[in-house]
């Protein structure tokens, strides 16, 4: 499968992408979050074997909707954003993964001093001309999921029970549009 897109690097257009998680708070409810300042490469080569994705997110730039957990999350219990201030993501394989320009990328992600792999699922989106500008756009869709406490954010207390305040498990959603 072909990207159809050009041989090319091409650099996300940050005010048309957003970078967001969501984590289960006591088992029930699914708090919601994203960053605001973060840059994405794509590397297009001739097929998807070749092709790769670079990125980066200043995670200063966390956004709840909650000053004080911001102000938490950027603290050593979770993100400890003055050792490590960045979270860093390199693709190492992009395959596709069925029909409807399904994709499965694979690569690793370095956050807290800790670099693990993951997989992301997701679909390209297609092409389009922004109106604004006429500059070409191409749209990517991925999801993935990684453990917390994988990555050194081992901070939990209980909630009654069995329960705890905080789930491991984290759910990534990325939404791009680069700007060919």
């Amino acid at each position: 499968m072909s990207l159809s897109l050009d041989v090319g690097t091409y650099s996300a257009d940050p005010v048309h992408s957003s970078v967001s998680f969501s984590i289960r708070h006591l088992g029930l409810a699914r708090i919601r979050g994203s960053f605001t300042q973060f840059t994405a490469e794509l590397t297009v080569a001739e097929d998807l074997a070749g092709t790769s994705v670079v990125a980066s997110i200043d995670l200063d730039s966390v956004n709840t909707g909650n000053a004080d957990r911001d102000a938490h999350m950027q603290g050593a219990d979770f993100f400890n954003t003055e050792a490590a201030p960045k979270v860093t993501f390199r693709s190492t394989s992009i395959k596709e993964a069925g029909a409807n320009g399904d994709l499965s990328m694979n690569g690793v992600l370095s956050m807290n001093s800790v670099t693990a792999p993951i997989t992301l699922e997701g679909q390209f989106l297609g092409t389009s001309t922004f109106p604004l500008d006429q500059s070409q756009r191409a749209g990517f869709a991925f999801v993935g999921t990684l453990s917390r406490k994988a990555y050194g954010m081992e901070f939990d207390a209980p909630a009654g029970g069995d329960k705890l305040m905080l789930g491991d498990s984290v759910t990534l959603e990325l939404d791009v549009e680069f700007v060919l």
